[in-house]
């Protein structure tokens, strides 16, 4: 005797060998011997087991499915359950075979859209209803089948399939993975091996590279667009006096937001009144106006090269920007200055300033540099410039700070015009940078004691240990060497300047503070601006490295000189940009070495390197790292 029975979902066939009450012993077709339980026969029959189940499936294979389905009205049963057996008997109309009865079991195991499980041989026809609605989803997922089909295909081609086109955003950036799009993406990907973006980047999804990595940030934190929603109108300036002194700027050629400016005027007594003078928008943006709720969204001016998201609108940049031929309000604090540089008196004053002039790096750094200190170069500013740059030399001396031997630092100033890019170097510490840099210490260093003396709340930026964080307490900045540093020389560019500003008034003009002791709001602009700035600052860093990456493949560079900085990372020739090098031997840090550039890929961010050999010898001192406290950090 032959039985057919079940096993781990599918069918079986076996020689019984011996029967018990609840298990038989039995042996397959291939010879194997083995126990099964007797629950899991279905069926006993005599007929051999060589093709028995090639006939079965064969005959399987021959079934109408749905004619099959409604063969089940036929059953005395009707619309219940019913055995395989039973189906067999009312589908041939006469004692089945048992490989006829077997085809049954086999065609309602495969169907079971049709034919509902109940048990061991056991089925029920779906109801009418049930199995159209199924039906409609088979034949649903068999179109999505083919789409996805075809849209692999023409992905493979480099094309770009038309349903992509409605959905590029959401693919680029935030892929629904149940869409047919991103499954025939996913599916053309791991046949091509590429990765995804760089697939859509082969079929012309991604026509800018740039805009890609934008589009990134602003889609998460400029979701609404960048422009600038409608506000009210600006509060009326009051009535100030106009300041004895006129003003002049140091800026870069593209800084648009000119937050501070310096004044220089001899006394009688043989002293010398510096001014340093900020623009005062918190004379016009009101404390939770639309206008303010704005600023604390944005917190920042974004910079990137190139483009940048401003702080606040141009229409509230421009009433205050300190922009030459023009009397500005401004927040000024003037500093009595002996003529061995040392502060004889301080005083804060609200006030109009007269701009004289906004001087540019480019056009200034000629007339006055490291080579112009000792001879007048015919600048108009010159005597004053160099008045101020040995005063910032006394400041910082006074800090501690001082160091003539301190190996030199390098900023990098990106200059971007019609997809082109210029990348120039300047110099840290050169006597205009040093300038401007240590009379913004001297402000927001007595400001930030300003406010403390007057018991108000204030935002400081504070270093313990190392450890840079902001605070709403006075305490030391470790590493600029002084008691207290309250950001305030950038209110046009910086929430947390504006908020300084607004209680630096409050306590020159004895009035009420916008952020009275004990008021939550200060803590909460401060700790979202902490957050925010960091990611603003790690944006513009990614997109200075994609043009450093550009810089490469637009000079067609094939090689290029590298400093080692530790083990395999180097820090590229004249670019600010840092990358490891695998086949760098073991060489000293300092050393200049020559690489030869394999691959830039500025979609992905990486950049490929060869070592090919030494420039130089070892350097006698360690390559000194760009610690940017100032610009990237406390200016």
């Amino acid at each position: 005797m032959n039985v057919f029975y079940e096993e781990e979902g599918s069918f079986k066939i076996a020689n019984v060998m011996s029967e018990a009450e609840s298990t038989l012993q039995i042996e397959s077709v291939s010879g194997k011997r083995s126990k099964i339980k007797a629950a899991n026969v279905l069926m006993k029959f005599d007929a051999g087991l060589q093709g028995f189940m090639e006939a079965a499936s064969g005959e399987a294979d021959t079934l109408d499915t749905d004619f099959l389905w409604e063969s089940c009205g036929l059953l005395e049963s009707g619309e219940g359950e019913f055995g395989f057996q039973e189906l067999a008997e009312a589908y041939y109309g006469n004692k089945p075979s048992a490989v006829q009865n077997a085809a049954i079991a086999i065609k309602l195991h495969g169907a079971p859209m049709y034919f509902y499980r109940k048990g061991k041989g056991r089925y029920k026809a779906a109801p009418v209803d049930t199995l159209k609605a199924a039906l409609a989803g088979m034949e649903k997922k068999r179109l999505q089948a083919e789409q996805v089909a075809q849209m692999v295909e023409e992905l493979k081609a480099h094309q770009l399939p038309e349903s992509f086109k409605l959905k590029l955003e959401a693919l680029l950036y935030a892929p629904d993975k149940n869409t047919l799009e991103w499954k025939a993406l996913d599916q053309a990907a791991t046949e091509l091996k590429k990765l995804h973006i760089q697939l859509l980047a082969d079929v012309g999804a991604i026509p800018s590279v740039h805009d890609y990595h934008l589009g990134a940030f602003l889609r998460e934190y400029f979701p609404d667009g960048t422009d600038y929603p409608a506000f009210e109108s600006l509060t009326a300036l009051p009535e100030l006096p106009l300041a004895e002194a006129e003003a002049f700027s140091i800026d870069d050629s593209t800084t648009t937001e000119i937050d501070d400016a310096l004044s220089v005027i001899s006394l009688a007594n043989g002293n010398t009144q510096v001014g340093i003078h900020i623009a005062a928008p918190a004379l016009g943006v009101q404390p939770n106006s639309m206008l303010d709720k704005e600023v604390m969204r944005r917190l920042s001016t974004v910079y990137m090269p190139g483009h940048k998201i401003t702080m606040l609108s141009e229409a509230a940049i421009r009433p205050f920007s300190l922009d030459a031929g023009e009397i500005k309000p401004a927040l000024s604090l003037y500093l009595e200055v002996a003529p061995d540089f040392t502060i004889v008196s301080q005083q804060t004053r609200l006030e109009r300033i007269r701009i004289a002039e906004n001087l540019r790096h480019d056009t200034l750094e000629p007339y006055f540099n490291e080579a112009t200190l000792e001879t007048d170069s015919g600048h108009a500013y010159w005597s004053r410039l160099l008045f101020l740059f040995h005063f910032a030399e006394a400041l910082e001396k006074a800090r501690g700070k001082y160091d003539p031997n301190r190996a030199p630092q390098v900023d990098y100033n990106f200059y971007v015009d019609d997809g082109k890019v210029r990348i120039v170097n300047r110099q840290r510490g050169s006597p205009m940078d040093k300038l401007v840099a240590e009379l913004m210490i001297a402000a927001n260093n007595h400001w930030g004691a300003l406010l403390a003396e007057h018991k108000l709340p204030g935002i400081y930026r504070a270093q313990n240990n190392g450890k840079v964080y902001m605070t709403l307490k006075a305490e030391p900045h470790q590493g600029l060497g002084v008691a207290q540093y309250a950001w305030s020389t950038s209110p046009l560019r910086r929430a947390v300047d504006l908020i300084n500003q607004r209680q630096l008034i409050a306590a020159v003009q004895g009035t009420e503070p916008a952020y009275p002791a004990g008021n939550g709001d200060i803590g909460t602009h401060m700790r979202n601006f902490d957050v925010t700035y960091n990611i603003y600052n790690d944006f513009q860093t990614r997109m200075e490295r994609y043009w450093c990456l550009q810089y490469l493949i637009q000079e067609h560079l094939q090689e290029i000189g590298a400093t080692i900085w530790r083990e395999n990372l180097v820090r590229l020739d004249n670019l600010p940009y840092m990358t490891k090098v695998h086949s760098l031997p073991e060489i000293k840090a300092g050393t200049r070495v020559l690489l030869e550039i394999k691959r830039v890929d500025t979609l992905l961010m990486e950049l490929d390197c060869r070592f090919k050999s030494t420039i130089e010898s070892v350097s006698e001192t360690e390559p000194q790292a760009v610690i940017d406290e100032e610009g990237g950090g406390d200016v």
